[in-house]
């Protein structure tokens, strides 16, 4: 009986051993990819016609014809969607980039260097945590002025500070290792260790905070535009969409449906990919995505 229970039981494990398949954490993907795709390339060809182009009578419900309705206008919301989607995701995924720039140059310098410098980032950085992100946008959009520019600088100063810290604590963890001491007594430079040790170490954190920087991107340029401080017309942004939709929300729900539904589902995509990447690149911190 020995001789044929091993077989089983080793089969056994060998199924459980496998890892199950994150089917949500490839719905996200899914989704994202879909509404990336479309959002590029609808700014370069006008798949759904020109969004500023009146197409039929005014506030029309969704049918053959209007696939989303029509505004208020009597613009196709379709086109109009699909542009707002392409503001908001270029907007937000430039910020973004700004805001890893900045935090991997400070946090790796105030985490290697430490001392003084470190307490001076961190107490910049405390001040920008300190106020409330709507707050600071519009305080932002109240001296450049409304526009994307100030989306763009609004979206830098909220993310900067948790992606600095994060940033920052990963570095002074990674320099406090035996390979970048012994960097340090080899005389290797700042840069060099810099760069070629302690960066790829914190490679993890960094895409991390990058996914959960851009969910947050995306939520302030909504907000902004949302408010009036963002995105100006005749542009669209889902912000901007959202608000006007907001107007007409008994009358054309259809106005508000459409861009909110991207928006949400943008935003819960990010969060489940960036939990999953956290919880695959950091294993001492799992969490249930369910």
């Amino acid at each position: 009986m020995t001789t044929y229970s091993l077989p089983i039981i080793r089969r056994r494990k060998s199924a459980a051993s496998r890892p199950p398949r994150d089917w949500l954490f490839m719905a996200a993907v899914t989704s994202l990819t879909v509404i990336a795709i479309v959002a590029l390339v609808g700014r370069i060809v006008p798949i759904a016609g020109d969004p500023t182009r009146v197409v039929g009578p005014r506030l029309s419900p969704p049918s053959a014809q209007y696939l989303l309705g029509t505004d208020v206008l009597g613009r196709s919301l379709l086109a109009r969607l699909i542009e707002g989607m392409g503001t908001t995701l270029v907007l937000s995924t430039a910020a973004v980039l700004c805001t890893a720039v900045i935090s991997i140059a400070l946090g790796l310098v105030a985490g290697f260097v430490g001392g003084w410098l470190r307490e001076v980032v961190m107490r910049f950085v405390d001040v920008l945590y300190s106020f409330p992100a709507v707050v600071l946008a519009i305080l932002i959009a109240a001296v450049i002025g409304p526009g994307q520019t100030a989306a763009l600088a609004s979206i830098v100063l909220v993310t900067v500070p948790l992606m600095t810290r994060m940033v920052t604590a990963a570095a002074m963890a990674v320099a406090q290792r035996d390979f970048v001491t012994n960097a340090r007594v080899s005389g290797v430079s700042l840069p060099v260790i810099l760069v070629r040790h302690i960066l790829p170490n914190v490679s993890g954190t960094i895409a991390v905070q990058g996914t959960y920087a851009l969910s947050v991107g995306i939520l302030v340029e909504g907000g902004l535009s949302f408010l009036g401080y963002g995105v100006q017309l005749p542009q669209s942004s889902l912000g901007l969409l959202i608000q006007e939709g907001g107007v007409y929300m008994v009358q054309a729900p259809w106005l508000l449906f459409g861009p909110a539904s991207v928006l949400v589902i943008a935003i819960l995509a990010i969060n489940i990919i960036g939990d999953t990447l956290r919880d695959r690149l950091d294993p001492r911190e799992t969490r249930s995505l369910t």
